[in-house]
């Protein structure tokens, strides 16, 4: 089975590249979901994040309080770096887990939609990697549209990430997802048919 990673940066528009590629029939799975699965009331990273933050980073229906820790995580490097370690392990084996049984059920070839990719050094797992590319004043747009987070805090998710342009130069695909949505579309297309064949 080929395992293929999307990525890219914030804002960049991974999610509308993946949900592309899904409409297209592939399996698709998001890294972004099995977070919020694995730090969910009760999960063991849940237990972890609480005794490592304290309550006050959870609401009153103990559920964790995502706003308040990404204006922690985004201005704290430490912070974020205790986050991480906390977190990532246990979205690294439930992905694995959800690979294994796509393997067993005979799936061709599946894409794992991962942000932070390069940054905890995950590259290694796949076969091939996608990066949705799109330019800097963009993504800051796109963050405050949709996230309505200060300036401040999207220079923070972007200082914390790697380039994209270093990405990009990683990437054995890139999406240029500066254009229009049926000009992103027509490139996962062509990306999709030259996937099956490598499948």
């Amino acid at each position: 089975m080929l395992k293929i990673a999307i990525t890219g940066g914030a804002g960049s528009g991974k999610s509308v590249v993946a949900r592309m590629f899904q409409e297209l029939g592939a399996a698709v799975l998001d890294a972004d979901e099995v977070a919020h699965a694995v730090v969910a009331v009760g999960a063991a990273a849940w237990g972890e994040l609480k005794q490592a933050f304290g309550s006050e980073f959870f609401r009153e229906d103990g559920e964790l309080d995502r706003q308040r820790m990404a204006r922690l995580v985004f201005s704290d490097p430490e912070a974020r770096r205790r986050l991480n370690a906390i977190v990532h392990p246990y979205v690294a084996r439930e992905i694995r887990e959800r690979l294994e049984s796509l393997e067993r059920q005979g799936a061709p070839l599946v894409l794992v939609e991962v942000p932070l990719l390069f940054e905890a050094g995950l590259q290694g797992g796949y076969d091939k990697v996608i990066v949705v590319d799109v330019g800097p004043d963009e993504q800051r747009r796109r963050l405050q549209v949709r996230d309505q987070r200060s300036a401040g805090e999207i220079q923070g998710i972007i200082d914390a990430q790697m380039p994209l342009a270093e990405k990009a130069a990683k990437a054995d695909y890139v999406v240029n997802n500066r254009g229009s949505l049926g000009e992103t579309r027509a490139q996962v297309e062509k990306i999709w048919r030259e996937l099956q064949k490598a499948s």
